[in-house]
């Protein structure tokens, strides 16, 4: 995985030299993914993510920009600045895919660096999202309701 990230960061820092920041994202979709197939890596664009909630299924509930390998998400941003949003974006479709990684471009950054993310999808990644709260307060609820608590 580190060596398919290490492509991916190598192909999004040349194409951000040589485009610069402030063209259209589909732009940089592109090429990108062209680059990464010119390395022999097989690489997905505009990738359906099913959503599963209450028992329900959606198959076309988000898109994903570029999966590559079907093991590597690639989510591409062309804006100023980053928000917090765009990584929950990109933790959540990790999460509905099953996938481990996921890299945040922002080609709209002054530089590559600071318009790069590792993602990961992991216990750490949860322990801080708000769904794991919701989820241990309502755990607590049912507990209490169990106990008797109300009646």
């Amino acid at each position: 995985m580190e060596e398919l990230s290490a492509i991916v960061v190598d192909c999004g820092y040349k194409l951000h030299v040589e485009a610069g920041p402030g063209l259209l994202e589909t732009v940089y979709e592109v090429v990108l993914a062209k680059m990464l197939a010119d390395q022999g890596l097989t690489v997905k664009r505009q990738v359906p993510v099913p959503i599963r909630l209450m028992g329900m299924t959606f198959e076309e509930g988000f898109r994903a920009d570029i999966i590559v390998e079907d093991r590597l998400l690639i989510e591409l941003k062309s804006v100023e600045n980053l928000l917090p949003v765009h990584s929950k974006q990109v933790l959540t479709y990790l999460r509905l895919l099953g996938l481990p990684l996921g890299l945040l471009i922002n080609f709209g950054a002054s530089t590559f660096k600071d318009g790069c993310k590792r993602i990961l999808n992991g216990p750490q990644s949860f322990e801080n999202s708000r769904l794991r709260l919701n989820q241990e307060t309502h755990t607590k609820a049912r507990s209490h309701e169990e106990e008797g608590g109300l009646q």
